[in-house]
């Protein structure tokens, strides 16, 4: 991965400040977790679910007893809907915080932290016993998913007239999905311009299905699922701003794979980051072995030394979206990191 500017680490090499705690009442939220047998949801994207199912495993135990840690996958923006309104304390995120949600947080009084914990690559797949389609552009792609083609975008043929005249199955994520708002910006324009004449889901392994099951299927999702269904995937490389390039954890972090490669985040709330030890023990051994626990959920790693600048991120309570509620697409790596680190921004809340 490139080293972001130096600039950057500059900024954020003061030394960890550990986080003050403060007394909360009159919330549910800063009660969860505060008394034991309690259960603390890591709520949203289905590509980060992973990720937080191995961050919660590999942080067990540095919670305290009576404490326990569940992950569930619903699609980015109802993690958010949950968050914003105050009832969850961690919204795993495959997309910085919209325009909408921002505003929502904002009427709540939710004040949170965006933490990048690891980058994905969307990937598109068809099945094994697919024998023609190797590579498919950019361009191809917006003929096959652009709200125009529903119920005329049919057959392989139509799509690149070199491939047969059959019919084609498309698997995608659901409207919930920050895969399928970053999908359809980066290829139709749009996080709203997507036919709807395919089989849609939140939950990826139904798309996983979608395409293992039938020969002529196409569909797009997280790396992480391809990762752990290579045997009944085969992914395609995509021609894109960087040349044709197959997903993969090096040509994401040497920023080749655009326009389909992407941060993903924890976003933490504050008041229940200051209020809660066990959400602030989780969230911070989860950055400390960042690497390990993005391997293990087969999502692109950060590097050893920008996780520890996401501590110190944490630590240095930055709070608000480096992104003002829009959906970066085409950035680099670096790009990525540095608008994320970026502590300067105002307002400090978007």
């Amino acid at each position: 991965m490139r080293s972001f500017p130096s600039v950057i680490a500059a900024r954020l090499v003061a030394p960890l400040f550990a986080v003050s705690v403060v007394a909360v009442t009159g919330t549910a939220l800063a009660q969860q977790g505060a008394s034991p047998n309690k259960t603390i949801w890591i709520s949203g994207s289905s590509t980060v679910y992973p990720f937080s199912v191995a961050a919660i495993a590999n942080t067990k135990g540095q919670i305290p007893k009576g404490v326990t840690f569940k992950a569930r996958s619903v699609g980015t923006s109802a993690g958010f809907r949950e968050f914003c309104s105050g009832k969850l304390s961690i919204a795993a995120a495959s997309r910085p915080i919209n325009s909408d949600e921002l505003k929502r947080c904002a009427a709540a009084g939710v004040r949170f932290i965006e933490l990048p914990v690891a980058f994905d690559a969307i990937t598109v797949v068809v099945n094994p016993k697919n024998s023609f389609a190797k590579e498919i552009s950019t361009a191809q792609l917006r003929t096959l998913w652009n709200r125009k083609a529903q119920g005329k975008i049919q057959r392989w043929n139509q799509v690149n007239p070199a491939w047969p005249n059959t019919p084609i199955k498309l698997c995608g994520p659901g409207t919930d999905s920050g895969t399928y708002d970053t999908f359809n910006k980066a290829i139709n324009g749009s996080t709203t311009d997507s036919r709807q004449d395919y089989t849609a889901s939140e939950d990826d392994n139904v798309l996983v299905n979608c395409v293992a099951s039938q020969p002529g299927a196409l569909g797009y999702f997280g790396y992480d699922y391809y990762q752990a269904n290579r045997s009944q995937l085969r992914a395609l490389a995509v021609q894109g701003t960087r040349g044709t390039v197959l997903p993969s954890v090096e040509s994401v972090q040497s920023s080749r794979y655009l326009p389909l490669s992407r941060p993903l985040f924890f976003y933490v709330n504050d008041q229940a980051l200051k209020s809660n030890t066990a959400i602030r023990s989780m969230v911070s051994g989860t950055l400390q072995r960042g690497v390990k626990i993005a391997q293990q959920a087969g999502v692109i790693p950060l590097q050893d030394s920008t996780y520890r600048l996401v501590t110190n991120k944490l630590y240095r309570n930055v709070l608000g979206s480096a992104f003002a509620g829009k959906l970066p697409i085409g950035l680099t790596v670096g790009q990525v990191l540095e608008r994320s680190f970026d502590e300067h921004k105002r307002p400090q809340y978007r």
